[in-house]
């Protein structure tokens, strides 16, 4: 055998070949057409799989090769399992998707097992893509040892997470033991009333004595009344004077709902909060009065007792199997969210459950999760069928001219990802489902998403067929008359035949059509079915009896009935009972079957649950990242070239420390290539002139920053020499930012030192142990942001990447509306209590009302798979129209942790740059952040020379981003920010949740703190926590009672608003360190925080668009108004100071009836008359010089474009644009400049107005002399 170097030594470097040029070549194939090669070697010492692979890219690069494969050998004695980290790198460059489940991995044998201990988790994704497998043929292949895989997670020792753990399975067994014990238990139920008598426990005053009433039955005239029900709506103040509170919570026994009202000390409510919280259902006594604070009757208890309710259950000892059932999800047609349903089944203790909802399978991921370990999952939809053999050409026909029927797929089986099943092998039910949902979303859409039975014919491997309801094939066949021929052709397509109880479809006894004519009683109803049932039997088909649920219980048909109103249609309140049924019930449904009942209740749903594989996720496990080749070499690189160009070669090791913990966590978690994808992404902006914004956490990450992809440096604060590269860091806390650094000169160069950095933990972005998820946005030019899509296409190819896609659900609001338009339609709405109409607005809440897309979110699969193998795909809406593919699933609830979503966002800032380095030549990166008047600015109008007076505002910070709204105005007058720090505060804090408002605006009004002391931002937690433990471990030598560790949870618990809970066992560690009460209190009254790393970057570019109002305020205003867009009172805005101050007192005298347009119409002419004050005028709107858009600097003014008057769109603004540009001279008059332009008068009208057309006739004139 030849030597490795024999025939590749002039391919690769020294370095490399000093560790494989010694191996011998035992294989050596080569593919011409794809060119690549493969080659065998045998190596007699184990060498690293990064080494191998940085010879195959050499190798690959320098014979101009697609791919070469470097497939080693190595002697038995070479296998260690000390080495097993390394060995597993094998594994990992063959199965990417265990990249970072491997790291510090750990291993044992025994009994010819390998036991691969997981650090980092991960054994269901691992299991589920048979990696276990993979690892024992990898073994095999290079060491030729054969063992058995098992993967075994475990992990570092928590005690606060073992302590949780061990609370909380101690609950869970007390709860278990309490359930079993009450299984032993005969209740005495109370009468006709779903309560057991006997658990009737007081809670609040006088014992219990009389038998609630229905609370529908209750009237004004009763006094004293005694209801039962379930609680909602609690809700709890403090007095203002405290010690008391007033407490109100709302009662429902579903005949109608209550208000309760208490006043009383915090000492008696508090308690009996947390008893309502455990018993959930109670029995009050007391006075029903009218309440003139909330002009309504309410409930005032003398008498509160807990109850035990009668919970429907399925007692039957075998049970059903339910096949048809929608959710929430099915677009305003199901009510209840699929967990709801899920849950139930599993309470219930049926083996499985389908979920069908109309033509979607978004419920399916939420179903699933809690589906997962408790009961088996089936994945279906109940889809629209056309026969497109008798309507070929049916998306051209109307749809009264073509039938579409129901039909339910179920997926059998689906094994396209098991990569341990050659493909020819492998089923694809899954696949097969997801791609008829996106061919009739995409290709077959006519007013839903149609499947043509042709297609479904040849995609119905993996799946089950059913004939669904009414409105199937079968069904409608029957009603129709067809013969029991046809009848036979058209159920030889099905798997099974579905059958419902009459309660489905006694709509059509009602109904008057001629197609129902014939059906008059139950019994046709009953005759219906048996025609299903003889079919079945000719042709050994299962029957199976279904439910069509809609929704939970009998009681939420009141939901579906206010969604339905809300959509018209006329017979919402006979609403067919489609509850979730138990056996019994359905056994009941179907008696007339007699013993054939419990074949279609219960046997043939079973034997089709049984036959459909087991733990088939929607999405399939893991996380799916393109791959780009030498991305983590490509990052490396980068990032060490950017540090040693800014802070010098050897990079100081404060830095160099900090970028190497991080590109370790980047790349061995697998993020490099979405860090390359980003910094391509911005690289190409910058490339056409658009500088590019981060946002979010990103900013958090060294590497982002020195991969150019945020302007954010999150080192500490910081001094550092351009020429000489001598740096100086502040690593105690001292500044909160670079930018507040006094002016130095370099001691060694003498020149004057660059100042930057902001001391932002890495930790805030990927958690702490970097293995977090990274979720990078972008903020491109909204001029460009279209192009940045494009480029992504390029990437990647344009059939993998797709729009992430989003859900819209029927909010409170929406909800609110339509049931107050419910029970006015019906007269109830003055006799409908608040707390009903409360109850039923949360019932119709969250229901999917449409799909969407998110502006800026591109999902990214890879190559080497279909989207479908993940999501089907459709357009947002269902709207042709939109032109672009989005995700089937909505992507942050459904996908995020699979595939990559790049968020490459639209704005204004990006924009702003672009116009204001164009019209003024000076770079944006080159703005000073530490010039005085840029500080000046934010809390005086002095820097542009203009009286708060003129301006009705006591800043100038009018039109600068984040600082110019009323409210953030309203902040810098009160703080009084002087700092970069300061105004990093006034970010996070607006941004906010119970930051500013009753938190830190009290402690800088009382004089507590300042401003640079305040909780702005959450990372300022972590990063003062520690600085505050190490000054501790410094003054008295001993070590902190809080660790790095703890001062990141308190962070993360504080920003997610879970102090109150989480908090409290670190109170008195953080007294111990030296922490102020004040700054405990304010973590506890947090609800939300913004990451400083995002209030750097809007911070940052705030402050280099002030530079240029200040110095450049022509500019400036030219760039404001024209990337702002719309309109302005263009007359007076011409007119001048007076005109528009006049304008801004009609406003302001409108007082409280002022709209939101009148707000925001306010602010704009602030901003006019500021730049009026200033000396810098507008010109009028000029058919010839005005621009559609741009408002152009004409002799030191600028030049209002047709966009600016009210009444004219962007659309017309650019056809009277390029109408006067179209070569034919000027405008003859009105009619002319109408036809060239395809305006219409109203246009011509307002330019009238707003003394644009100058002497231009109105018609066109024809003179004879």
């Amino acid at each position: 055998m030849e030597k490795f170097s024999t025939y590749f030594s002039n391919y690769i470097d020294g370095d490399t070949l000093g560790y494989i040029g010694s191996g011998e070549i035992n294989a050596l194939s080569v593919s011409r057409n794809s060119r690549t090669v493969h080659i065998g070697v045998l190596f007699d010492r184990f060498i690293n799989c990064g080494i191998l692979e940085k010879a195959e890219k050499q190798i690959a690069s320098a014979m101009e090769l697609n791919k070469v494969v470097i497939s080693p050998s190595f002697p038995k004695s070479e296998f260690s399992l000390s080495a097993i980290e390394n060995i597993l790198e094998y594994v990992k460059r063959d199965y990417p998707i265990s990249n970072g489940f491997f790291d510090g991995a750990e291993a044992e044998i025994e009994d010819n097992v390998l036991t691969v201990f997981l650090k980092k988790g991960g054994k269901e994704v691992l299991e589920s893509q048979k990696i276990d497998i993979a690892i024992s043929k990898v073994l095999y292949n290079i060491f030729k040892v054969d063992y058995d895989i098992s993967l075994l997670e475990v992990q570092a020792f928590d005690i606060e997470k073992a302590v949780k753990e061990a609370v909380a399975e101690k609950h869970k067994e007390q709860e278990k033991e309490r359930e079993e014990k009450e299984k032993n238990v005969v209740h005495e139920v109370w009468d006709d009333l779903p309560l057991y008598r006997d658990t009737v426990k007081n809670i609040y005053g006088k014992q219990l004595k009389e038998k609630p009433k229905a609370i529908a039955d209750v009237t004004t005239e009763d006094g004293y009344v005694t209801i039962w029900g379930d609680v909602f709506n609690i809700e709890e103040r403090e007095t203002k004077r405290g010690g008391n509170k007033i407490f109100n919570f709302d009662v429902s026994d579903y005949t109608s709902s209550i208000s309760v009202k208490m006043f009383e000390d915090k000492r008696v409510i508090d308690p009996l909060i947390e008893k309502l919280n455990e018993h959930k259902t109670v029995v009050i006594s007391g006075s029903y009065m009218f309440d003139s604070f909330t002009n309504q009757y309410v409930l005032r208890p003398y008498s509160i007792s807990g109850v035990t309710k009668v919970e429907k259950m399925d007692n039957a000892e075998e049970k059903r199997v339910e096949l048809h059932l929608h959710t929430s999800l099915s677009e305003m047609d199901g009510i209840t969210a699929p967990k709801t349903l899920v849950s139930r089944a599993i309470q219930w203790g049926h083996k499985a459950i389908a979920v069908t909802d109309h033509g979607v399978v978004q419920a399916l991921p939420e179903a699933y999760n809690a589906a997962k370990g408790k009961i088996k999952l089936i994945l279906g939809m109940e889809g629209y069928l056309v026969d497109d053999e008798k309507y070929p050409n049916f998306m051209e026909l109307k749809l009264k001219q073509f039938k579409r029927h129901h039909i339910i797929l179920l997926v059998k089986e689906d094994t396209s990802l098991d990569e341990s099943i050659p493909k020819e092998e492998r089923k694809y039910g899954r696949k097969n489902l997801y791609e008829l949902i996106s061919s009739s979303n995409i290709k077959t859409y006519k007013s839903r998403p149609l499947i043509p039975k042709s297609m479904l014919a040849k995609k119905r491997d993996g799946l089950i067929i059913g004939s669904a309801c009414e409105q199937g094939e079968i069904y409608q066949a029957i009603i129709h008359g067809e013969s029991d021929d046809k009848l036979l052709e058209l159920a030889a397509f099905y798997d099974y035949l579905e059958i419902q109880p009459n309660g489905n479809n006694a709509f059509m006894i009602r109904s008057n059509k001629e197609l129902y004519e014939n059906i008059r009683t139950d019994e046709d109803l009953i005759n219906i079915n048996k025609k299903i049932i003889s079919l079945a039997d000719t042709l050994n088909k299962p029957v199976v009896a279904t439910g069509d649920v809609h929704f939970l219980d009998e009681k939420d048909a009141k939901f579906r009935a206010i969604i339905m109103a809300s959509k018209g249609f006329d017979d919402a309140d006979q609403q067919a009972p489609l509850y979730f049924k138990t056996t019994e019930e359905m056994l009941e449904d179907f008696a007339w079957a007699g013993d054939r009942a419990k074949e279609f209740v219960i046997d043939n749903p079973n034997k089709i649950a049984d036959s459909v594989m087991d733990n088939i996720p929607p999405i399939p496990p893991g996380t799916f990242q393109p791959h780009i080749d030498g991305a983590n070499e490509e990052l490396t690189e980068k990032c060490w070239n950017m540090a040693k160009e800014l802070y010098g070669d050897p990079v100081p090791p404060y830095v160099a420390d900090r970028l190497q913990r991080e590109l370790d966590s980047i790349i061995g978690h697998g993020f490099g290539v979405l860090y390359v994808i980003a910094k391509r992404l911005v690289e190409e902006s910058e490339r056409n002139g658009y500088l590019v914004g981060s946002r979010g956490s990103v900013g958090s990450s060294l590497a982002a920053h020195f991969g150019g992809i945020s302007e954010v440096n999150p080192l500490a604060p910081h001094y550092y020499c351009k020429k000489c590269k001598h740096s100086e860091f502040f690593l105690q806390g001292e500044y909160g930012s670079g930018f507040d650094l006094p002016a130095k000169d370099c001691p060694n160069c003498g020149i004057p030192m660059k100042r930057d950095g902001h001391e932002i933990p890495f930790e805030t972005f990927l958690g702490f142990d970097g293995d977090k998820e990274p979720d990078i946005d972008l903020n491109f030019s909204g001029e460009y942001q279209s192009r940045s899509h494009r480029y992504t296409e390029e990437l990647f190819g344009k059939e993998y990447v797709f729009k992430a896609g989003t859900m819209a659900t029927v909010a409170d609001k929406t909800a609110y509306g339509y049931v107050m338009k419910y029970l006015d339609e019906r007269g109830l709405a003055g006799t409908t209590p608040k707390a009903e109409i409360g109850r039923l607005t949360v019932g119709c809440t969250g229901i999917k009302r449409t799909t969407g897309q998110h502006p800026g979110g591109m999902v990214v699969v890879p190559d080497k798979y279909t989207v479908e193998d993940f999501t089907p795909i459709q357009y947002p809406s269902n709207d042709e129209k939109k032109g672009t593919y989005t995700t089937h699933f909505d992507f942050k609830n459904s996908l995020h942790d699979t595939l990559l979503k790049l968020d490459e966002l639209g704005h204004d800032n990006p924009t702003l740059y672009k116009y204001l380095e164009d019209s003024t030549g000076i770079p944006v990166m080159d703005v000073d952040l530490a010039d005085p008047n840029l500080y000046k600015l934010i809390t005086s109008t002095e820097p542009i020379g203009v009286s708060p007076e003129d301006i009705d505002c006591v800043t100038g910070t009018l039109a600068i981003p984040e600082m110019g709204t009323p409210f953030v105005i309203g902040m810098l007058t009160e703080a009084q920010p002087k700092t970069f720090a300061d105004l990093l505060q006034i970010s996070g804090l607006s941004h906010g949740t119970d930051v500013w408002l009753g938190n830190a605006q009290e402690l800088i009004q009382n004089g507590t703190c300042t401003i640079s002391e305040v909780i702005g931002c959450r990372d300022d937690i972590m990063t003062h926590l520690i600085h505050v433990a190490e000054k501790y471990e410094k003054e008295t030598g001993k070590e902190s009672p809080l660790s790095k560790k703890d001062c990141f949870k308190i962070m993360e618990y504080t920003r997610k608003g879970k102090a109150p809970k989480e908090l409290p066992p670190y109170e008195e560690a953080m007294k111990t360190i030296g922490v102020e009460q004040w700054y405990i209190d304010s973590c506890y009254k947090i609800k939300y925080m913004f990451p400083k790393a995002h209030a750097a970057a809007y911070v940052i570019a705030a402050l280099r668009l002030a530079w240029y109002k200040i110095y450049y305020p022509i500019h400036f205003y030219s760039a404001y108004f024209t990337v702002r867009g719309g309109a302005i009172d263009a007359v007076a805005a011409v007119e001048g100071k007076a005109a528009v101050k006049k304008k801004m007192e009609e406003i302001k005298l409108k007082g409280n009836d002022k709209t939101a347009k009148d707000e925001s119409t306010y602010v704009v002419l602030q901003i006019v008359i500021e730049m009026l004050a200033r000396g810098i005028e507008f010109l009028p709107v000029d058919i010839y010089k005005s621009d559609a858009r741009v408002y152009k600097i004409e002799d030191g003014k600028i030049r209002l474009p047709f966009g600016a008057i009210d009444g004219i769109g962007e659309n017309a603004a650019k056809a009277i644009a390029d109408a006067k540009n179209d070569g034919g001279g000027e405008f003859m008059s009105y009619d002319d400049l109408m036809a060239r332009a395809g305006i219409g008068k109203s246009v011509v009208e307002a330019l009238k107005e707003a003394g644009a057309l100058g002497d231009m006739p109105e018609s066109n004139q024809i003179s004879l002399f």
